[in-house]
Order: structure tokens, then sequence, then C-alpha cells
């Protein structure tokens, strides 16, 4: 079931009417943990169990933890939720992959290649890695574990989240569920607000980009340098509106229930270094990769070469946490590259990164260069494998034939973009955030509602971030 599909509206609103009506706190509980599984089953009813039996490995094996103290046995107990979780993970989304590419180093052709018809449950990569957050806090002693197998239940299973992140940290749910939310009409506008700009930036700026994008990467050899370079800008615009569209549907369906959720999302094309793009974009994944690998592989405690080298690994893994595909793992190999690179230039540089951010031409100049690592590692991620990549970026630093095709919607989406980012980072942009609910805000909120149901897709058009 999708945001954008009728029959999910009907489910909120019943959810919501079911909320407001029952109002023993862990009944509310209940009809939500129901109405999750339901959200999850309504796309294939047999993964529902796969989702339950994560959840009731880690939630004995973080209750085993609170009863265990000798070092061996506790690591023992992480072990089990570590390969069960991850062997899960690994089975359905990179069994196929890792079978192909060892046959292909052996020498057999693709056509050769035998692989399982595997199908890739919705949101794995997402609920696995916070059930594998859950257990391995309550390991480190930075959480106790959920008594309530319900209540771990629900804040692995909580639909708004579910499918497509962000990946929300038990410290952060778990002590929510402790006492009863309140629906108010300022929770209700601010979940309203932030679910409506998601929802126009899903489908009426991601999905109608996609009828440009789609076409010129299937068919890049025909095109030219120019063409590609608004193809490849135009793409970075559509998984950002995309994925924090969804991310804000995701986070204003939770406030307007009661629950809060982190933000996801911080302007991430306004960086001025690779680093601070990180800081910005999918912040629940990029903190997620510091706190549970960058930082367990030793982060920057043990000198610089070995730093570089875990900045690497967690990119690397990062770039394959996102796709079974040689494509993302250079994707990841570009972005660890540009982090060593930066890391370099700030140690080396020590007067500039006490100084903070970079102010005047230098600023220009990091965004500058920010954006074009930024851009050059999308096309590898969009593109279907690596020598299409390269082919592409081959025509575009050679702006080979001009301009032979472009869309004007797509160039406007491109410029406004621009514009509105330029606001963003010299600080003029709040008034659009519409955080008061004024006659004027809401005319405006439900104006983009109004857009979004008038140029409504007509070919099915996912969330980018499902097939992760």
């Amino acid at each position: 079931m999708l945001f954008t599909q009728i029959e999910f509206y009907f489910l909120l609103a019943a959810v919501f009417a079911a909320v407001v009506i029952v109002k023993n706190h862990a009944a509310q509980k209940w009809i939500l943990l129901l109405a999750s599984y339901y959200f999850y089953a309504y796309w294939d009813w047999r993964f529902a169990g796969l989702l339950f039996s994560c959840t009731a490995v880690n939630y004995w094996v973080a209750n085993r933890l609170a009863l265990t103290e000798g070092t061996v046995a506790r690591k023992c107990l992480l072990a089990t939720t570590m390969i069960y979780s991850l062997g899960v993970l690994g089975f359905f989304k990179y069994f196929n992959f890792f079978t192909e590419s060892f046959r292909t180093l052996l020498g057999y052709s693709p056509d050769q290649a035998q692989t399982l018809d595997i199908i890739l449950p919705v949101g794995i990569s997402f609920y696995t890695f916070q059930t594998v957050s859950y257990t391995i806090d309550v390991y480190r002693k930075e959480l106790k574990p959920c008594r309530r197998l319900s209540d771990l239940a629900l804040y692995v299973a909580f639909f708004p989240q579910l499918v497509a992140g962000p990946i929300v940290r038990a410290s952060e749910f778990l002590p929510q569920l402790e006492t009863p939310r309140t629906l108010t009409w300022p929770r209700a506008y601010d979940g309203f607000r932030q679910f409506a700009f998601g929802l126009f930036k899903k489908v009426f700026i991601a999905d109608q980009l996609a009828g440009f994008i789609d076409p010129a990467f299937a068919n890049s050899a025909a095109l030219s340098g120019l063409t590609l370079w608004i193809a490849v800008l135009a793409y970075a615009i559509q998984i950002y509106c995309d994925f924090s569209g969804y991310s804000d549907m995701a986070i204003g369906i939770a406030r307007a229930m009661g629950y809060d959720f982190s933000r996801n999302f911080d302007h991430p094309y306004i960086s001025t270094s690779v680093q601070d793009f990180w800081r910005r974009w999918h912040i629940s994944l990029s903190t997620w990769l510091r706190d549970y690998l960058y930082i367990p592989l030793g982060g920057n405690r043990s000198g610089k070469v070995r730093t570089y080298i875990n900045l690497m690994l967690t990119m690397l893994l990062g770039g394959l946490w996102h796709g079974a595909s040689w494509t993302f793992l250079v994707w990841g190999a570009i972005h660890g590259a540009a982090l060593c690179a930066d890391r370099l230039y700030r140690t080396r540089n020590p007067r500039g990164s006490r100084g903070g951010e970079p102010k005047g031409w230098k600023a220009v100049c990091g965004w500058a260069l920010t954006l074009l690592v930024v851009l050059v590692a999308w096309t590898f991620f969009r593109a279907p494998d690596i020598s299409s990549a390269i082919g592409i970026l081959a025509r575009m630093f050679t702006f080979s034939s001009g301009l032979t095709w472009f869309q004007p919607f797509t160039i406007a989406v491109i410029s406004l973009f621009g514009v509105h980012h330029i606001l963003i980072a010299r600080g003029k942009a709040e008034w659009m955030s519409l955080r008061s609910p004024t006659v004027a805000a809401i005319t405006i909120l439900f104006t983009l509602i109004w857009l979004v149901i008038a140029f409504y897709p007509r070919d099915f058009q996912p969330f980018i971030y499902f097939q992760f």
C-alpha cells in the first residue's frame, strides 16, 4: 500500500477515527499495531510473518541480554540476532547478486548464471536496521529492553515509516509508547502541513520528472552531453523530492497521531562539502552508519590510515545497503573517497576547519565541487550498469552535440529549485514553511493538494526507495 493510493487514505481515516474514539492507551496501541500489519500485509501477506519473526527474535535476545552478565554469553546472544537479522536481509537482498558475481568471476556468462526467483520484501532494509540497532543498544546497556512484545512490534512495524523510513531509533520511539498520545489541533495542522509538502514533492515534482528522466537514461547513447546534464540534475531533484517527500509524509502522519520523529533531510543541495552533505541527506541512515558501523570499526581513533579505511568501508557498505548492484558500490566508493579527501583537506588546513562553515567565494567553490561529486555519484546510482554510467559521464563532460531534447517542465523545476535553495542558503525562505495556520497558509496547502490531484500520473509510480 502506497501513501499515494486511495486505499491508504481510507485506512488512515479509519485509524484516526479509532484512535480518537478509543481513549484507552493500551487499546490505541493495539489499533496502531493491527493497522500497521494490515498496511504491510496489503502488499504481500506472506512477508508479515517475516516482519514478526525479526521482531520476536530481537525481543527475545534483548530480554536475555538484560539477564546475562557474562561477556562471552552476551556476545553470543548479540551474534545470534546479528546472524539471524542480517542473514535474512542478506538472503533476500544479496543472494542472487553474489551468486551472479561469483559465477561471472569463474568465467560463466550472465546467461549461464543460475539464480533463485527471490522477491525482495518491501522495507526489509529499514526494519532490519531498526531491530538490529535496538538489540545493540540493549547490549551496550544504553537502553533497557522492551518488556512488552506488542510495544516492540509497534516500534518496528509502525506504518508511517515502515517501508521507506526514516530509520527510527528505539530510544526515540519506545519512550513515547509509555504515555498516552494527545491529538491536538496544532499537532494536526503541523502534521497535515508536512504531509502536504511531502505529497506535493512526490507526485507533482518527482513523478512528473520521471517522464523525462526514465527515457533519458534508457536512451542515453542517443542524447547530447547537455541533455544528459539536465537529466542528471533532474534525477538529483527527483530522488530528493521522492525520498524526502516520503519522509515528510511519514513524519507528518506520526506527528498528527502524537508521535515525534527526527528530521531526515535538511536541504542537502546547499552543502559546501561532502561531509556537510551527509549531515543533511538521509540523516537517519548517515547517523546509523556512524553509530553502528563507523565508530565500532574504530572511527578516527586508530590513526589516519585506519580512519580513511573505516570511512571507505562505511560508505561501501552504505552503498551496498541501497541495492545489490555494482553501481551502488561505486556510488558508495565515490562518496567514501570524497569524504576521505575532505578529511585530508581539513587536516592539512586546520585553521579553515576551526573557522566553521566557509563563507564567500570559498563557500561557492565548496558548494560547486560538492554538487559535482554528488551528481557524478547519482549518475552511477541511477544508471542500469557501470558501463552505461561511464558512457553518460563521457558524453556529459565532452558536451557532445549540444542540446538535443528537453522538457519545459523539467527546466522550470530545475530553475525554481535553484531559486528556492538560494533563498534557503541566504536564510530568506522561512516564510515558505507555512508554520502558522493562517487562512493564506491553509489555502496554499489545499492548493498543493489540488495540484497533486489534477496532475496525478496515469502510470504507476512507486517510491524510489521501496526497492531498497
